[in-house]
């Protein structure tokens, strides 16, 4: 079978547009019972992305981009195609995994992620982990929850709806936002990272699947602690000098606060039986 790569983790490229007549059959009965069984106390990693070679690198792929890594640092090889989706089994430091890219384009990837959990029997809050990226984190940040809401997200968002619960291990990773309020946000989802840009992107998806096995071998609270990128701390403004105007204007009004009017004194006076 002809593969055509795409980074590390390869996929067929009758596989971009997933159809009825191409998804796997589970087969039997007894075959299923002996998959479900013998991948059991396993983790499944799903990285968000959309199929195709023009999207390959695009802001929106981090996710593929994370999967891929890991594939080439574990050798996990023999990807395979697995209703709407490409995946690999393989071990990370001892741990079984299932590696997964949803083929279905992003918006959908629920459908995909469902099919997995379903046929694995996998309780999403304890073996599940998605990989995004993330529009209002600054590039290059991490981000990692156990649960919580989409974000606007649309690929979690599906996932969500699909699993029916939001208690489900991600991490986001940041691509920064629009450069202007007016710009596309699809066209800058599917866009590509400048040089630069390019750099600290890859750093962050080396640390991304660094923080994927971490929760894979130590869980995510030790992950979140370690690899979580620390909210920058609001600067205090300094305050401003008072200078010489600035010094006789304060006791100007100091003693006009102090000297009453008219309307008080004749308010306070207890000789005008107020």
């Amino acid at each position: 079978m002809l593969f055509v790569k795409s980074s590390g983790f390869q996929y067929n490229k009758r596989l971009y547009i997933p159809n009825k007549a191409a998804e796997s059959r589970p087969g039997s009965r007894q075959r299923q019972s002996r998959r479900r069984k013998s991948m059991e106390g396993f983790f499944v990693i799903a990285g968000l992305g959309n199929p195709g070679r023009k999207y390959d690198g695009s802001r929106h792929n981090v996710g593929f981009d994370v999967i891929d890594e890991l594939v080439d640092r574990y050798h996990i090889n023999n990807p395979e195609h697995f209703g709407k989706c490409l995946m690999a089994k393989g071990f990370i430091e001892g741990h079984k995994v299932i590696l997964m890219k949803p083929l279905t384009y992003m918006n959908l990837s629920g459908e995909a992620v469902r099919q997995v959990c379903d046929y694995y029997r996998v309780d999403p809050e304890e073996q599940l982990l998605v990989i995004s990226d993330d529009i209002d984190l600054e590039i290059g940040q991490l981000r990692m929850r156990k649960k919580g809401s989409a974000g606007g997200h649309n690929g979690l968002k599906n996932i969500i709806q699909h699993l029916g619960t939001d208690a489900f291990c991600r991490i986001r990773i940041g691509v920064g936002g629009k450069p202007n309020p007016d710009y596309d946000l699809a066209d800058f989802v599917l866009g590509h990272f400048g040089k630069e840009d390019r750099e600290i992107i890859e750093a962050a998806e080396q640390k991304a699947a660094d923080a994927a096995v971490c929760m894979v071998t130590d869980g995510p609270d030790l992950a979140m602690n370690r690899y979580n990128t620390p909210k920058k701390k609001k600067k205090k403004k300094k305050a401003e000098p008072v200078t010489d105007a600035g010094q006789e204007s304060i006791e100007k009004g100091s003693m006009e606060q102090e000297a009453p009017g008219q309307d008080t004194a004749i308010i306070s006076s207890p000789e005008n039986g107020q």
